[in-house]
């Protein structure tokens, strides 16, 4: 029996739930998370014995973990469009870009186009060398490469984010359980790097 979602015999998955991100220093991670990408911190397991933080928002998590190798992460280099990243849509580039000026954070901006819809990119660092890319991909169509191929894409990221970020508005600042994620398929075939 297959699942609506499933193709060609992929493992049932339903959503991305987190991404693992090691840090040099768990606080300034959290800062960078918090004031700049807009997460939320939330509780780890106690069973976790090793130093890091969860945060969750737009409905996925970022677990940091402290490294006990400083010198075998990765140094701040190049800002490169082609590397390891994860991608954030926004509703306005424009905003976004202001506000890195304002943090005096470096970046790089990049435009992709495809029949004539075009998709602006900015791509930084965050304190350790991850990349981090802000778009606004949902500008391109989402086109199966196989033809009668339906694709489960229904863009809700940006009116979720909005509804998330009221209901924590709403809770009490100690709240501490873990938000359930939303299903959002990827996009395979758009370019975004």
């Amino acid at each position: 029996m297959e699942s609506g979602n499933n193709i060609n015999g992929a493992l049932p998955l339903t959503s991305l739930n987190h991404i693992s991100v090691m840090c040099r220093s768990v606080e300034k991670s959290l800062d960078f998370y918090q004031n700049v990408l807009g997460f939320y911190p939330v509780r780890r397991p106690g069973s976790l014995n090793f130093d890091g933080a969860w945060l969750f928002n737009y409905g996925i998590g970022i677990h940091l973990l402290k490294s006990h190798d400083h010198e075998n992460l990765p140094k701040k280099k190049e800002i490169n469009p082609k590397d390891n990243h994860i991608s954030f849509q926004c509703e306005s580039m424009f905003l976004v870009e202001k506000r890195l000026e304002e943090l005096e954070i470096l970046y790089v901006k990049c435009r992709v186009e495809e029949g004539g819809v075009f998709v602006d990119q900015l791509f930084f660092h965050d304190p350790d060398g991850f990349m981090i890319e802000i778009c606004n991909c949902e500008n391109l169509p989402v086109i199966p490469l196989v033809i009668g191929e339906p694709v489960p894409m229904v863009c809700k990221r940006v009116t979720f984010a909005k509804t998330q970020q009221q209901q924590q508005k709403q809770q009490p600042a100690s709240y501490d359980f873990f938000p359930k994620a939303v299903h959002v398929a990827e996009e395979p075939q758009i370019h975004c790097a």
